[in-house]
């Protein structure tokens, strides 16, 4: 059996089969498709033609990437000149599709039997952040040259001038991540904030460059990534290099396997208006409590200079508040500490989220994405089932709240620029587009199975 473990990819949370290839061999799996067809024979999923068209790509792919070496790094003098190379690497896959439809679990099969040391299975929102901490690090690193942005050179025949361009640190940033790993498998390939849309398609030029190769999931076909964006102009030159370096594959059979192996739920997700909410969640944390080697009491976490603190909590076990959560400026590096915190989380009082609470609405997507990535417990109290939590429109809403009015303060756009009815942050497409995702993913973490991948990670 293939196991699993978590480990750290400079402080990005990444979940890495630990499989060596001499065990792979040993179990007579050759490559995704026949692992596979080993699982579905073997009972584990069921099989699915749309499935399997993804899982020939899949393995074309794996074909390539077992005889490929990236190119070694550039000399120090090519990099001080700028010399820029084209390096032909294997192609990636793009996947994209509904929720549900077994994409990650098909990039899962590819990565376990890849006999590559050099790889790295990460959520692209944490892959992000580790990008932003390595550039500002970089930035830290270079000596600040006070400079005029012209200097003139004066020859024998004549003048010439050479413009002087700030420092750029993506470049030297690529490059530390594809010496670490040259294939990158992604989950959930999202652009949703502006700070990474300004930056991706240097990123992932310089990333390609230096032979990185690309294996992606996402809700999204390349073209609608950061779909009425702010300031999309920039992001767009990334869709056709991403195009270029990914055959893109679409995955949508219709059935979301999320919710075929649904128990329950009044375990695990209590509606207020359908029973003692409070009553079930306070018997559930003492049984919770009973296996945990501490008292109840309040938790402060202390990280990156920053302090979060909880009322109350024991051992890995978080009873938190949907306020405390989602109220308060918290982002993905906060719920991915919290999860290497806590096992299991509880969730009192998710209210019902509209319009009018896009920044609550957003942490909570993101909270869900970080829990159910690091597979931690869920145990929620909401006015409403699971399904009903989002109730904002597809459209445009004349409502401004005081999350976007900084996020427009932030970029510099002026009063006559703020136009609700052209910038997405106002119209709740985004959000709406991401809580389909959210919605199935609560479906998934209500079962039995979901559940027992805790149990599974401890043995």
């Amino acid at each position: 059996m293939l196991v699993a473990r978590r480990f750290a990819f400079n402080n990005c949370a990444v979940r890495c089969l630990a499989t060596a290839a001499q065990e792979v061999a040993a179990n007579g799996v050759q490559g995704p498709t026949s692992l596979y067809d080993k699982q579905v024979s073997e009972g584990k999923i069921l099989p699915d033609n749309h499935q399997k068209l993804i899982i020939h790509e899949l393995q074309q792919c794996y074909d390539a990437v077992v005889g490929y070496t990236p190119p070694p790094p550039l000399g120090a003098f090519m990099k001080l000149i700028g010399w820029q190379r084209e390096v032909k690497s294997p192609g990636g896959v793009y996947i994209w599709g509904t929720v549900g439809t077994g994409k990650t679990m098909l990039m899962d099969l590819f990565y376990e039997c890849v006999p590559i040391d050099k790889k790295a299975r990460v959520h692209f929102n944490s892959f992000m952040l580790d990008v932003h901490k390595r550039i500002h690090a970089e930035k830290k690193n270079i000596k600040k040259i006070n400079a005029p942005d012209q200097a003139r050179y004066f020859e024998p025949d004549g003048t010439y001038t050479i413009n002087l361009r700030p420092y750029d640190p993506i470049p030297p940033v690529a490059r530390d991540i594809a010496n670490e790993t040259w294939l990158l498998c992604f989950d959930e390939f999202q652009v949703t904030d502006i700070g990474d849309a300004m930056i991706l398609k240097r990123l992932f030029t310089e990333l390609f460059n230096n032979g990185v190769v690309v294996i992606a999931t996402s809700n999204r076909c390349p073209d609608d990534l950061y779909k009425n964006g702010l300031q999309r102009s920039n992001f767009i030159p990334l869709i056709p290099i991403l195009k270029s370096h990914c055959k893109v594959i679409n995955l949508d059979s219709g059935i979301d396997y999320r919710v075929k192996n649904l128990p329950d739920s009044n375990k695990v997700f209590f509606v207020k208006t359908q029973c003692d909410a409070d009553a079930e969640i306070k018997t559930l944390f003492k049984i919770l409590c009973a296996n945990e080697t501490d008292v109840v009491r309040p938790r402060t976490l202390s990280y990156a200079g920053r302090n979060v603190s909880f009322e109350k909590s024991c051992g890995g076990v978080l009873n938190s508040t949907f306020t405390e959560l989602c109220d308060r400026p918290l982002g993905a590096a906060d719920y991915i500490q919290l999860s290497h915190v806590f096992h299991t989380v509880i969730i009192r009082d998710i209210p019902v989220l509209n319009q009018k609470t896009k920044g609550q609405a957003r942490r909570f997507i993101t909270l869900i994405d970080t829990l159910y990535d690091n597979k931690v417990r869920l145990v929620c109290t909401s006015d409403v089932p699971h399904t009903e939590i989002f109730q904002g429109e597809e459209g445009h809403s004349e409502f401004v709240d005081k999350d976007s009015l900084m996020l427009m303060d932030d970029l510099g756009l002026k009063e006559k620029q703020k136009e609700t009815k052209t910038i997405s942050i106002f119209t709740g497409e985004e959000e709406m587009f991401a809580f389909e995702r959210t919605v199935s993913r609560l479906t998934q973490m209500m079962t039995n199975d979901y559940w027992q991948e805790y149990n599974k990670q401890m043995r």
